[in-house]
């Protein structure tokens, strides 16, 4: 194990993001027209528990058919990626889709990011634990403000990208080109991007997805509040709000909001924000792609597509992309 992962008392002295900086974030969103609350924030340590138990639902096919493509194809997966590489997982929450490269993969070492910084670390120990060989140095940071690396790659173990998942559909599509130009400007000639990428699909099948009949979905969503008002000693009255997704067919993409059913007046770090009734506020985009049209925005950043595997229904692509 790495030395990293030895110093459990570092958790209190690793900040992914200051209050400070995270009080001017969250109050430049709800300036906006309509309020915006990054979906960066949904993920403290409920949160992050409340989307793993959402990928166990019935609805959200997401994790079962990329899943599916993983058990099918990984060993293509692996061959294209290569042995010994640096292998980079922003966003990687419980590190359990890493398994499913492992331990036909062997990276020479495993960088694990993630903004709660306390489940990175548990995550990434047990992780480490179960695979007695494998180098883990998970990296406490939020990887959507840019990516960089606290120990740059061996040249001999070039960066390889590891984002499943489809939350590159968390960005616009702008936005989700200049996320992969930074992870191309981390590649000399070598490297690689492994990437997992929702399809269009019938709007009911989305729509069930992300209004799920347990309610997790909403669950997860509302968190979002609790969150802020723990982090920011804030006064938002959860009790007024209730979760919005739909899908929209223009655009592409879920839109999940907070809906205000009552006015009111809050507080976050002393900052009063007023909420209308009616109004909605939102805390995520989930764009999804035909492989064509993200395979354009690819080309954009700087790669180029060598493989592509989907179920055979086509709802879900797992792509693997190179320096161009």
């Amino acid at each position: 194990m790495n030395a990293a992962m030895q110093s459990a008392a570092a958790i209190d002295q690793e900040v992914a993001i200051e209050t400070d900086d995270l009080l001017i974030e969250v109050l430049a969103g709800l300036a906006l027209t309509p309020k915006q609350i990054s979906p960066k924030f949904f993920y403290d340590q409920k949160g992050s528990a409340l989307f793993d138990a959402i990928t166990e639902l019935d609805e959200y096919y997401l994790p079962r058919i990329e899943r599916q493509i993983f058990d099918a194809h990984h060993e293509d997966m692996c061959a294209a990626i290569g042995q010994g590489v640096t292998l980079i997982e922003p966003g990687a929450g419980s590190c359990q889709k890493i398994r499913w490269l492992l331990p036909e993969l062997a990276p020479a070492v495993y960088v694990p990011m993630d903004i709660s910084v306390e489940h990175l670390y548990a995550s990434a120990t047990a992780l480490g634990s179960e695979f007695a060989g494998l180098n883990v140095m998970p990296q406490a940071c939020d990887h959507t403000v840019g990516i960089k690396l606290e120990n740059a790659p061996d040249a001999d173990a070039p960066p390889v990208f590891f984002y499943p998942g489809s939350s590159i559909g968390n960005y616009t599509p702008a936005e989700a080109v200049e996320f992969m130009r930074c992870m191309r400007a981390l590649m000399p000639d070598r490297g690689g991007l492994l990437i997992g990428v929702d399809t269009k699909k019938d709007a009911a099948v989305l729509d069930a997805a992300y209004n799920d009949s347990q309610g997790v979905t909403a669950q997860f969503n509302m968190n979002v509040l609790d969150h802020l008002n723990q982090a920011l000693d804030g006064s938002i009255d959860t009790e007024s709000f209730e979760h919005h997704a739909l899908y929209n067919t223009i655009e592409g993409r879920i839109e999940m909001h907070l809906r205000c059913t009552g006015t009111h007046k809050a507080a976050l770090a002393g900052q009063v924000i007023s909420f209308t009734k009616g109004e909605l506020m939102q805390t995520e985009y989930s764009y999804k792609y035909h492989p064509d049209e993200f395979r354009a925005l690819a080309a954009e950043a700087g790669l180029v597509l060598r493989e592509l595997w989907q179920d055979d229904r086509g709802w879900y692509s797992v792509m693997y992309f190179e320096p161009a």
